[in-house]
């Protein structure tokens, strides 16, 4: 009926709160007190934690808080909330809070989680974030028996996600030394770890990728070329190109509408390798073309590496996805502008080759690694998909009930 009071309660809630009282809405102020962060340079160092935007960054011998607290950047990093406990010490480019008054400080952490803060950005250049605004905004809280309830299942998820981030670091670091040993070092012709039936093969044989793949720089459309109406032929540009592989969402994909009769040496098949040509992770970003992608259409700065065969191409994109390709990068670029990588300095990068047959066991060994670490950061995503969902049912929009 109109005129008729909106309940402020969550579409999900806990079975023994189906008839609790209302949420209510209280701007931040009312329910805990903001501090600053301060300069720790003074301090020695200690046993308390000190807290910068990206998490623990050192020890000192003093505390600027003692309990349950959400910290928040002040300026930079103004969207990473996090939860501290105990005596610590945050820098002065965050902010902290204490003084609760009504509310858990975890189900404060949960609210600052759902809050997109960069829509509070108070400055037009470095984000940042004022504790008048902070103080100002607005957000629904149940009675404490309620907020605990949820503020425990959300750490339980939180808890297997960080259980998952661990899991699948562990797999990088378990692969990076792998390929550490499978590979020859620099200067050397044999690797440290052979698999038995290739202990007495000899020595691997050191020749630059361009003499066994064929390589080929993207098409330079033409700005109005290109679209965001997903009816045309899909490009691979170089914000696609990640580390490992190619990513897609609707922000950053862009699509050929025009004629495509010229266009086909650019078009991508599967297990072709793709390699980031400039930016801030300039030879990082290199992926191997899967199904999803094959017959996407190569866009300037960004080089396809195309061999005879599977095998060779796995192996050369294990190498390129390694620390030495990147040290490699690092010391051919000189730029003192955006970062950059050109075709012939890729074709360049000399790499040591073993038989065909032990390429083939070592592409199958370090590939069964990448797809058992895809598996558990799609399970990493899952998580995080799934804790987003849940958070939208437990707490109810203030915004619908103010309008």
């Amino acid at each position: 009926m109109s005129g008729e009071k909106t309940k402020l309660v969550p579409k999900l809630r806990f079975p023994e709160f189906k008839t609790s009282a209302d949420w209510q809405i209280k701007p931040f102020q009312k329910l805990f007190t903001i501090g600053s962060g301060r300069d720790y340079k003074h301090l020695s160092k200690g046993s308390f934690p000190v807290y910068g935007s990206g998490g623990y960054m050192l020890s000192v011998d003093d505390f600027l808080y003692d309990g349950e607290s959400v910290c928040i950047g002040r300026k930079g990093t103004i969207n990473n909330p996090m939860f501290v406990t105990g005596k610590f010490w945050t820098v002065d480019t965050l902010f902290y809070t204490h003084s609760f008054q009504q509310c858990l400080p975890k189900f404060i952490y949960a609210i600052f989680q759902k809050i997109e803060w960069l829509k509070h950005n108070e400055a037009g250049g470095v984000p940042s974030l004022s504790k008048t605004i902070i103080e100002k905004i607005q957000t629904a809280v149940p009675d404490i028996p309620e907020q605990e309830k949820i503020a425990d299942c959300l750490s339980s998820l939180d808890e297997l996600i960080a259980a998952q981030a661990k899991k699948i670091q562990i797999l990088k670091t378990h692969k990076k030394g792998l390929m550490q040993q499978l590979f020859p070092r620099e200067g050397e012709t044999q690797p440290r770890l052979r698999f038995p039936e290739f202990q007495n093969s000899g020595d691997w044989v050191i020749e630059p990728i361009g003499d066994k793949v064929e390589l080929l720089s993207g098409y330079p459309f033409d700005g109005p070329d290109i679209s965001q109406d997903c009816s045309g032929v899909p490009l691979l540009r170089g914000i696609n190109v990640t580390e490992g592989r190619v990513r897609h969402n609707p922000e950053i994909d862009r699509y050929f509408t025009g004629s495509v009769d010229s266009l086909e040496k650019y078009m991508l098949q599967l297990n072709d390798l793709v390699i980031g040509m400039d930016g801030s992770k300039v030879g990082k970003n290199s992926a191997l073309i899967t199904s999803i992608d094959a017959g996407a259409i190569l866009i300037q700065r960004v080089a396809r590496l195309r061999a005879k065969s599977i095998d060779l191409i796995r192996f050369i994109f294990q190498q390129i996805n390694s620390s030495k390709f990147h040290r490699y990068v690092d010391k051919i670029n000189t730029s003192s502008g955006i970062p950059h990588i050109s075709a012939k300095q890729i074709r360049e990068f000399c790499i040591a080759f073993p038989s065909d047959l032990e390429q083939q066991r070592i592409a199958d060994c370090l590939t069964s690694l990448d797809n058992l670490i895809t598996a558990a950061t799609q399970e990493l995503e899952t998580l995080k998909t799934h804790k987003k969902g849940l958070m939208q049912q437990l707490f109810p929009s203030v915004e619908a009930v103010e309008a």
